[in-house]
């Protein structure tokens, strides 16, 4: 048999069969259930023959380079522990989120960002390799455009452009651990927390998991990204005070008692109420329990006063603050109803 020898029935018509997005790339056992055995793939794939083998037990069904979107599941279905049929849209199953029907396999690293629609990240067909994550135990070695990278449990994939990607944290450490070049590590970090695609805590709880917080440039770019993580909830917090009609409070205060101790930093304060908004920025690698006991102590001791605490997250303010205002609110409206709070000195931060 040579290349220019008829194909069976069924390898001659295969396009009207198969889904838009799988249409040319298609791996040794979907053609074999569409009735093209391995011999007559492996016939097609030679040196001169109409077809080729992209990856081990994965084949484009046209000469040439792929497309970015062939490059994307070509890598899947190497690495797939369970592939979508042919032909048969994928239905989601218990345990499976995404519709794309990849099991135990997910786009991740910097084509994952590309996918998330990250501006500093490069374009798909920029990238050498594709990184893929699967289960640690899984047997699978890199190659060709295809970087392995494991996970003793994987994340829950999203899905951007009908195919499984990585949450963006997870995503991120996974680019970062390729990346030397401290510039753009700043950048997609970043990004992730400017564009709201995740807070910086998620971000800073997946690089310590993958030990990346050791390396100079990640250190510097984490701290960046607290700052302007802190800078925007800040933002956000003023916002919330503006849009929903909330007195004007005294903005990053100290208070201390008339001679006598330091009782604590406050991002905003409401004096005529005893009414104040602290923001929770902890980050993971700090020592989360010795820092949370610190902001237990402080509420409790301003708390005893007679002063009310409202603890905010950033993602709280980001996600629902309407709800937060009413909060604030609520407060505000509840201290006639209270005992006169301690009268502390109001300084500025």
């Amino acid at each position: 048999m040579n290349p220019d020898t008829p194909l069976t029935p069924a390898a001659a018509h295969l396009s009207p069969r198969l889904p838009d997005g799988q249409r040319r790339v298609l791996s040794t056992a979907q053609l074999r259930s569409l009735g093209v055995s391995p011999g007559e793939t492996a016939e097609r794939c030679r040196p001169g023959g109409p077809w080729q083998q992209f990856l081990p037990g994965v084949h484009l069904l046209h000469q040439g380079p792929p497309t970015s979107e062939e490059r994307l599941h070509a890598v899947l279905l190497y690495a797939a522990r369970e592939v979508p049929s042919p032909g048969v849209p994928a239905q989601p199953k218990p345990g499976r989120p995404h519709r794309s029907g990849y099991r135990e396999a997910m786009i991740t690293g910097l084509a994952a960002l590309t996918l998330h629609g990250f501006a500093a990240a490069p374009a798909l067909l920029s990238l050498d390799r594709i990184d893929v994550l699967v289960p640690r135990l899984r047997r699978l070695r890199s190659t060709g455009c295809a970087r392995v990278l494991r996970a003793a449990t994987l994340p829950t994939p999203q899905e951007a452009t009908g195919v499984p990607v990585a949450p963006v944290p997870r995503a991120l450490a996974d680019a970062v651990s390729q990346l030397t070049d401290a510039g753009a590590v700043r950048r997609l970090l970043s990004e992730a927390v400017r564009a709201g695609h995740c807070e910086p805590a998620a971000v800073i709880r997946e690089l310590e998991q993958a030990k990346l917080l050791g390396r100079p440039h990640v250190v510097d770019a984490v701290d960046a990204l607290l700052a302007e993580g802190r800078a925007l909830a800040e933002g956000r917090l003023y916002a919330m005070v503006r849009e929903f009609g909330l007195p004007d409070p005294v903005w990053n205060v100290d208070l201390r008692l008339p001679g006598g101790p330091h009782l604590g930093g406050l991002d905003a304060y409401w004096p005529e109420q005893a009414v104040a908004v602290e923001l929770d920025t902890r980050a993971p690698r700090q020592d989360e329990d010795a820092l949370w006991s610190e902001y237990a102590r402080k509420r409790e001791h301003l708390e005893r006063l007679g002063i009310t605490v409202v603890h905010v997250t950033p993602r709280k303010l980001r996600e629902g603050a309407e709800q937060q205002a009413a909060v604030v609110r609520t407060a505000l409206m509840a201290s006639g109803d209270r005992d006169p709070a301690a009268y502390v000195v109001v300084l500025p931060r």
